[in-house]
C-alpha cells in the first residue's frame, strides 16, 4: 500500500497517513515520572524538529505525570507500554495522544477490550508494535528462524486481535535490526494493509552505526513510497535522531525547508581547519528554517566553482577566505570572521 493510500490516524493535534508529510518521532530517555527532566528533553526535541515523541509508561507514576507533561509541551504525546494493560488504560486517562501496546502480551483477550474500550471513547489510536525480538515460538519455528514473513504474520495476527473487537484506530510497527530482513517486512506488510506505518530500524547501535543502518533501511523503505512517520533509532542524545532524521527526509526529496550544507572532503590543498569549520557551519545552520544551500570550501581551485552552485558559500585560503553570494564573490574575510559573517548573512538572508 503506497503512502498516499493509507488510512488517516490523528494522534493528538497531527495526522498521519494518507498521503500527509511523513513525522519525526523520538522517545525520550528520561524517567517519565521525573516531569521536569522529561519536558526539559521533549521541548530540546521539539526545537530539533521532533513531531511526535513516546515516552514509557512502566508505573503508576509515570503515567500520572503524562498530564503534567502534557501541558508543558506542544506534541503529540504516545505511552509506551509493556504487559500493563492496567498502565494503557491510566496512560489514556492522563491524556496519552497514542499508546504503543503489543496486544499478545497484554494479558489475554478481556483486557485487551478494556484498553481498546477505553482508546475508543477517547479516539485513541493504539500502535501495534512488533519486534522481532519478541516473535512468538511458534512464528520462529514455522518460519525455521526469525524472518519477514514471520514478523508480518505476527503484526497481522496482533492488529487482528484489535479488530476483533471492533476498533480500527490503528498504527503498525513492525522492528528489527536486521536492515535488509526490516526492508523485506515492509515491502510484504504493504502489499496486505492500508494501516499506516511507523518504519525504524530498531537498535540500530552507536551513532555512525545507527545513522548508516537507517540511512540505508529508511532510504529503501521510504524511496518506495513505503512508511508514514519514522523514528531513527540511536544510542545517543534523541536530539541526534531528529537531526538524522531531517536529513533522510530532505535527501530522499520527502521534506522540504531547513539549510543544506555542502563541504568538500578536504585534501592536501586545504589551508584552514575545515572539519572544525564545517561542524561549527552544521550547528549554527540547524536554527534556520531556510531552504538554501551553503557551501564550505576549504580551497580557491574548487572552493569558488563548488561554492558557486550554492546559495551562500565561504572558500578558505590562508588564513582568510571569500564570501560568495548566489554565485558571486562578495569580498574577502579573515578566518577568525567566517562564523560571525555566516550568521549575518542568515540573519538577514532575503531581506
Amino acid at each position: 500500500m503506497h503512502r498516499d493510500n493509507t488510512k488517516i490516524v490523528k494522534i493528538g493535534n497531527r495526522v498521519i497517513g494518507g498521503g500527509n508529510p511523513i513525522l519525526i518521532q523520538s522517545m525520550t530517555n528520561t524517567p517519565t515520572e521525573d516531569v521536569e527532566k522529561t519536558v526539559s528533553q521533549i521541548l530540546k526535541l521539539e526545537e530539533a524538529g521532533c513531531e511526535i515523541i513516546r515516552c514509557t509508561v512502566p508505573n503508576e507514576a509515570s503515567a500520572k505525570a503524562l498530564s503534567e507533561i502534557k501541558k508543558q509541551i506542544h506534541i503529540p504525546l504516545v505511552a509506551d507500554i509493556h504487559f500493563d494493560y492496567k498502565m494503557a488504560i491510566l496512560a489514556m486517562e492522563n491524556g496519552a495522544d497514542k499508546i504503543r501496546i503489543n496486544p499478545g502480551n497484554i494479558g489475554g483477550r478481556e483486557k485487551l477490550e478494556e484498553v481498546v474500550k477505553v482508546a475508543k471513547e477517547r479516539n485513541i489510536p493504539i500502535r501495534v508494535g512488533v519486534n522481532s525480538g519478541s516473535l512468538e515460538k511458534e512464528l520462529v519455528e514455522k518460519y525455521n528462524g526469525v524472518t519477514a514473513e514471520g514478523i508480518v504474520e505476527s503484526a497481522l495476527d496482533k492488529v487482528g486481535m484489535i479488530e476483533a473487537v471492533n476498533y480500527d484506530n490503528i498504527v503498525i510497527s513492525i522492528k528489527t535490526s536486521d536492515v535488509m530482513m526490516c526492508v523485506k517486512a515492509h515491502e510484504l506488510i504493504a502489499k496486505k494493509t492500508n494501516y499506516p506505518l511507523h518504519v525504524g530500524i530498531t537498535e540500530s547501535g552507536t551513532v555512525l552505526r545507527g545513522n548508516i543502518k537507517s540511512s540505508v533501511g529508511l532510504g529503501i523503505i521510504l524511496n518506495q513510497g513505503i512508511g508514514d512517520t519514522i523514528r531513527v533509532s540511536l544510542s545517543a542524545d534523541p536530539v541526534e535522531e531528529i537531526k538524522s532524521a531531517k536529513i533522510i527526509l530532505k535527501t530522499l526529496g520527502l521534506r522540504k525547508g531547513g539549510i543544506e550544507v555542502v563541504s568538500c572532503p578536504t585534501c592536501g590543498r586545504t589551508k584552514i581547519d575545515l572539519i572544525s569549520l564545517a561542524n561549527e557551519v552544521e550547528t549554527l545552520t540547524s536554527g534556520y528554517d531556510l531552504d538554501i544551500k551553503v557551501a564550505v570550501m576549504g580551497c580557491a581551485v574548487n572552493g569558488p566553482g563548488e561554492a558557486k552552485e550554492a546559495d551562500i558559500g565561504i572558500a578558505g585560503g590562508i588564513g582568510e577566505g571569500l564570501l560568495i553570494r548566489k554565485g558571486e564573490i562578495v569580498r574577502k574575510i579573515p578566518e577568525s570572521e567566517f562564523i560571525n559573517t555566516l550568521k549575518y548573512e542568515l540573519d538577514n538572508w532575503g531581506k
